[in-house]
């Protein structure tokens, strides 16, 4: 029977969190032994997240290794401090900070080269979902990636799904429209390697407590990018919960 891939769900704080927040996820998330739980603290916390219970990731990195870029943190700093993961090209970061395809791309290649986990972010806003070109508009985000890094993309990367429409908006994407562009992204991924099959593709658009289960019983679905909901302890144990 072959192994499926692995189940991982990562929480991405955004600009929010406290001290006392992380020293209560850190002293009371416990480690689930099937799910791969990953904490994405913004920058400043990243050294007092560090668990035994989670992984911890950074939610963005340069995709230059040193040098004149003032206020950017490079992944050899993020691995230094036990970064295992990092989300990159974040819809966010794409929108306010003009990351285009190419930039994205080259910073994931950086992560892979220096050891850490990309959780590569691809997707769509409303306007392209409806005219129709979702897999279009998403196939080039993927491919911008393929085309610089390869087959080492395969090696230990991550992608995240997250349709731009439901980010925050607590819309969300039902279970089969999730589903029909997970399993586009891994038909298009398989085009190159069949190492694809054993990627992580994870869900990330206002996953809650109540629909995490529907979303990740998806076959294509494995796991998912938190936002708004992993900033709350119980919330976030939910939807572990579910994945596992």
């Amino acid at each position: 029977m072959p192994i499926a891939p692995k189940m991982i769900v990562a929480g991405n704080w955004k600009m929010n969190g406290d001290l006392s927040r992380i020293e209560e996820f850190r002293k009371q998330l416990s480690h689930l032994s099937v799910v791969e739980v990953v904490l994405c603290p913004p920058s400043v916390y990243l050294s007092s997240a560090k668990s035994d219970n989670y992984a911890v990731g950074a939610q963005d990195c340069s995709e230059f290794l040193s040098g004149a870029h003032t206020g950017d943190i490079s992944v050899e700093m993020l691995k230094e401090i036990g970064c295992k993961y990092v989300i990159i090209g974040h819809s966010e970061r794409r929108q306010d900070h003009l990351e285009s395809n190419k930039q994205v791309a080259a910073k994931v290649k950086t992560a892979i080269d220096a050891g850490i986990t990309p959780i590569a972010c691809v997707g769509e806003p409303l306007e392209v979902r409806e005219a129709g070109g979702v897999f279009e508009y998403v196939g080039e985000q993927i491919q911008a990636i393929l085309e610089l890094c390869g087959d080492t993309f395969f090696s230990s990367s991550v992608i995240a799904y997250e349709p731009i429409w439901a980010i925050g908006t607590g819309k969300t994407a039902s279970p089969e429209q999730a589903q029909e562009v997970h399993a586009f992204i891994r038909k298009e991924l398989l085009k190159v390697s069949e190492k694809a099959q054993m990627m992580s593709i994870l869900y990330g658009g206002s996953v809650k407590p109540d629909n995490a289960q529907a979303l990740f019983a998806q076959p294509d679905i494995n796991g998912g990018l938190i936002g708004g909901a992993s900033l709350q302890l119980e919330s976030f144990k939910k939807i572990c919960q579910a994945a596992n």
